[in-house]
């Protein structure tokens, strides 16, 4: 941890606890006594931080009423890593877009002002940063924030729901029972991890596809997290199931470099052929979502095995064939 991480890791314990003892700062820093004396000292000399030490309450504080000399107190500036910049941004934008009035609305605001204020540690204000650096959402579908209150509400609360579903596949609409079990967001939408009642089965329900729904004051069926991911994290895609075969996907070398630096699934096998080609193997039970990844490679991807998937691609592939013939 080098001295401008420390810093802040003071500033931050001082805020979050009010009073921090010298051994604690010491254990919690992982330095020596002289180092944290010297680190208090610039802290108060140099930036100004109205840091006091309290003997009756045993430790260092901060205190808003002392005369500071000089400017006012602020920390050096800090770069976030691209992980953590990708992050701080996502969260302000996921934020952004939930309904302020709603559910999270009165945590919502803080929180973006929170996030907005640790963008802006950097050397560049907050406005600039965020001006610089987007994240784009492609394929993003409306959300009904009615909804997404009320699924949340339950969803904390423990309670089961009445929703009318539009399936679009089939194009139909049904309603029944379901009990919220987790919500997820996935390539830029949410899906509802829940038990359906109706089919007696673990479910994952597009949000934006839920048209209606009633919140019920019975208690929801509760499903094991280690149960919820055998049916609905072991294959591949968002709507997986129980049934996982696993496909093996070659990619010329003029791709490879790229998928192999992609994650398709948490439990995927991938290696770089003697002919700089990759291969590629991944868990899946229902292949629509996998026929759609594989297809936007177009002849820089061929399905090895299994047999069914290959005769799954040249039937859509026929089928394009014929549509623009």
């Amino acid at each position: 941890m080098n001295q401008t991480e420390r810093f802040y890791k003071i500033d931050q314990m001082l805020h979050d606890r009010g009073v921090v003892s010298f051994q604690t700062l010491m254990d919690e820093l992982e330095v020596s006594r002289a180092t944290l004396k010297r680190d208090l000292a610039y802290l108060r000399d140099r930036l100004n931080a109205p840091i006091v030490h309290d003997r009756d309450a045993g430790g260092y504080r901060f205190d808003p009423t002392s005369k500071q000399i000089g400017g006012q107190y602020e920390l050096p500036g800090l770069w976030f890593s691209a992980e953590e910049i990708h992050a701080l941004l996502t969260m302000q934008h996921l934020l952004a877009n939930l309904d302020t009035g709603g559910l999270l609305g009165p945590h919502i605001k803080p929180l973006l002002s929170r996030l907005t204020a640790l963008i802006g540690v950097a050397d560049n204000p907050a406005d600039e940063v965020v001006k610089r650096i987007r994240i784009l959402t492609v394929g993003a579908r409306q959300l009904h924030l009615d909804n997404f209150q009320v699924i949340g509400s339950a969803l904390l609360r423990r309670k089961r729901l009445i929703i009318r579903y539009h399936a679009r596949g089939t194009d139909k609409i049904t309603e029944r029972e379901i009990s919220p079990q987790r919500l997820i967001h996935y390539r830029d939408n949410w899906y509802l991890d829940a038990w359906c009642h109706l089919r007696e089965e673990l479910r994952s329900f597009s949000v934006d596809a839920i048209k209606r729904v009633e919140l019920l004051e019975s208690k929801a069926k509760d499903v094991a997290e280690k149960h919820l991911n055998e049916v609905l994290g072991s294959g591949y895609g968002i709507f997986s199931g129980k049934d996982v075969k696993w496909a093996t996907l070659r990619f010329s070398p003029k791709r490879a470099r790229w998928v192999a630096a992609e994650k398709w699934h948490p439990k995927q096998e991938g290696r770089m052929l003697d002919d700089g080609s990759y291969e590629l193997s991944v868990p899946y039970s229902k292949d629509p979502e996998l026929l759609m990844d594989i297809l936007k490679y177009g002849a820089d991807c061929e399905v090895v095995k299994p047999e069914g998937l290959k005769k799954t691609i040249e039937a859509e592939l026929k089928r394009l064939v014929r549509l623009y013939e």
